[in-house]
């Protein structure tokens, strides 16, 4: 599976606490981690919580990743605006519980967390815990288990609703403010991660155009 990261401006100064984590549990586990920034407080390329949602929408549509975590000081702007996305079902993630839970009922494709609030002392073990409890098992078991059937029924449903809800990911990157686009497709490593990983030449082609 590959797995992006995306670190908000905010955060940004903790970025390799969090790289860290992320590939010290997902790459023995057999993950590729693509780090789209940010990477440090100074970079050229500032994102805000509003395009983690828009890239984390480019990266999920285009099959460039199969699952993003990402974050911003209260893990919430950085959730909603995932969110606004097509084909985005993100959580929020504190604690390994609501790591194992969201992976076990809801299987989404992304996850935000506070980099803030609460990261203190041991900070990085959280980290390493959540992101565990979200790689190591298959997504949609079940928690309890005889209810996984029912769970994955509303899993179906609520992408259908959201699929009526939103527009198709090509729609919505012509449609929002080009300006914001561009910025958050300008970190340094976006063209070298993105291109060679993309499956949809709609997309792709759409933003080498910018």
């Amino acid at each position: 599976m590959k797995v992006a990261l995306i670190i908000e401006n905010s955060q940004a100064a903790k970025s390799s606490i969090v790289h860290d984590a992320l590939k010290s549990v997902a790459e023995p586990l057999g993950h590729e981690v693509f780090h789209y920034g940010m990477y440090a407080p100074e970079d050229d390329a500032q994102l805000t919580y509003v395009m983690n949602g828009l890239l984390a929408g480019i990266l999920l549509n285009s099959g460039a990743a199969d699952f993003v975590v990402t974050g911003c000081g209260t893990g919430m702007g950085s959730m909603l605006a995932c969110n606004s996305m097509p084909g985005v079902f993100c959580g929020l993630v504190i604690d390994p519980t609501d790591a194992f839970l969201f992976s076990q009922i809801n299987a989404g494709n992304c996850m935000s967390m506070p980099y803030a609030k609460g990261f203190g002392w041991a900070a990085e073990l959280n980290l390493q815990d959540c992101y565990r409890k979200i790689f190591e098992n298959e997504p949609g078991a079940g928690y309890p288990k005889e209810r996984a059937e029912i769970m994955a029924k509303n899993r179906v449903i609520l992408k259908d609703f959201k699929a009526a809800a939103t527009h198709d990911m090509l729609t919505v990157l012509k449609n929002v403010d080009q300006d914001l686009l561009k910025s958050a497709i300008a970190g340094e490593k976006f063209a070298e991660y993105f291109y060679a990983n993309s499956k949809n030449d709609e997309i792709s082609a759409y933003l080498k155009s910018l």
